[in-house]
């Protein structure tokens, strides 16, 4: 299945060029990155980009960080006409401040943008004011290498209607949060999932290969009931033979050790949110690990379909903005 083709630039787009810069008077007390719940605590600033049908894109405005004032009609709020996007800046040893393929998390913004009807923008332009709005909390990130700043670039409707259509207004921000290990348990520890067929999150034509928020609301539920039996997310199936997509907050590919050596499985789908970046991402890393590296579907049901005689299977995950973790899940008799 084709993905949404993109167009190469936006007749209509801000410019980072005019952002505007509104600084605190104050900055606010940095937190310990040991101590961290992932997504509470934000940095002094925020990047704003209004749109309205009549006038087109605003100048960008880097200023502090502050509630949203929407009316209760607000589009977003009633039929979810809003997405966002995840990822993350680094403190390398070096001190310098890097970002992960970033341009690739701008594509599947894009992406998302026209699936819910907002209006186009530039990708590289956005991602110049994201650069700058990290270079203007660069003290935000952690001195640590078990912190990252993460980046929540985030696009709603604003119209004040309950007619179901187009939006004629929105808002494009970025909030900044410092953040360590997603799960308590830490970032190289094992997680433990929980499959069940009754529970789909996307499906062929949907919009799962889309950041949208009504693809991981409607997920709470299942998520609950695999909190209940002690597992700390789902792993997601699909279709009558239970294919496996992807494991709730992260995304899943699989390293085979078998007869032949080693290869990289993983399954190019419409299901998963991160169609180009977690599958660009992983299997170059395969590929730079010589192993051989494959674009296969998997079934839960069917674990015998790769393995041949004496194969291990090593399940991985990636978690959200790529910190890799292993997965704890177990099947038949093979351990992963």
């Amino acid at each position: 299945m084709e993905t949404t083709k993109l167009p190469q630039t936006a007749a209509d787009t801000f410019k980072a060029s005019e952002l505007d810069i509104e600084l605190v008077q104050s900055v606010a007390e940095k937190p310990d990155v040991k101590n961290l719940t992932f997504g509470t605590v934000f940095t002094d600033h925020m990047l704003v980009i209004q749109w309205t049908l009549a006038g087109g894109w605003e100048r960008p405005r880097i200023q502090p960080l502050q509630n949203l004032s929407l009316h209760p009609a607000t589009s977003a709020l009633h039929y979810s006409v809003e997405l966002f996007e995840g990822l993350k800046a680094y403190r390398g040893v070096d001190s310098k401040i890097r970002l992960f393929r970033p341009m690739l998390n701008m594509d599947r913004m894009l992406r998302s943008t026209i699936r819910v009807a907002l209006p186009a923008f530039d990708r590289a332009e956005l991602l110049e004011c994201i650069k700058k709005l990290v270079e203007v909390d660069k003290e935000w990130v952690p001195y640590s290498t078990e912190g990252s700043l993460y980046i929540r670039p985030t696009f709603i409707g604003t119209e004040a209607s309950l007619g179901l259509k187009k939006s004629s207004t929105a808002m494009l921000y970025v909030i900044l949060s410092p953040v360590g290990p997603y799960f308590s348990t830490g970032m190289f520890n094992a997680v433990s999932l929980w499959a069940n067929p009754e529970y789909v999150r996307a499906w062929r034509g949907g919009t799962g290969d889309c950041k949208l928020g009504g693809n991981y609301g409607a997920s709470l539920y299942a998520q609950s009931q695999a909190q209940n039996v002690g597992c700390q997310q789902v792993l997601w199936l699909y279709e009558d033979d239970e294919k496996i997509t992807e494991a709730g907050t992260m995304n899943l590919f699989l390293y085979w050790i078998n007869e032949q050596g080693g290869a990289v499985v993983t399954k190019l789908s419409f299901i998963l949110a991160v169609l180009h970046m977690f599958i660009q991402s992983r299997l170059n890393i395969g590929r730079q690990g010589g192993a051989a590296v494959g674009l296969l579907p998997h079934s839960v049901r069917d674990p015998g379909s790769i393995l041949t005689s004496g194969a291990v299977c090593v399940e991985s995950a990636c978690l959200p903005c790529d910190c890799v973790g292993f997965i704890k899940f177990y099947i038949q008799d093979v351990s992963v």
